[in-house]
């Protein structure tokens, strides 16, 4: 399974994080634990879903250590993705590419 992830660190409730995409992908906001989960594909939860507009905003649910996952599995395309927080739009997390595995 290939997909991207973007440590998002430490976030408070209401954060906006903001996913820009070249194509579309299945953008996912989850911590941690979850995000142990999806490793080793066990049921997990997150917020977001397929994207197919970018930007792509997710407001963050609440505060903790969050991440975005980005695939593209079932979609048949690459992406090229870039994430940052609207709170500090000068913080970016990186550009990355990924493909449908």
């Amino acid at each position: 399974m290939i997909f991207l992830d973007f440590d998002l660190g430490q976030r408070k409730r209401g954060e906006i994080v903001e996913v820009t995409l070249t194509g579309g992908a299945n953008v996912q906001l989850m911590d941690v634990a979850n995000l142990s989960n999806y490793k080793v594909n066990k049921k997990c939860r997150f917020y977001g879903g397929l994207a197919t507009r970018s930007p792509y905003r997710l407001a963050v649910p609440e505060a903790g250590l969050w991440h975005v996952i980005i695939d593209t599995r079932g979609l048949g395309n690459t992406t090229v993705a870039t994430v940052k927080t609207l709170s500090d739009s000068k913080q970016i997390f990186g550009k990355k590419y990924t493909k449908d595995d």
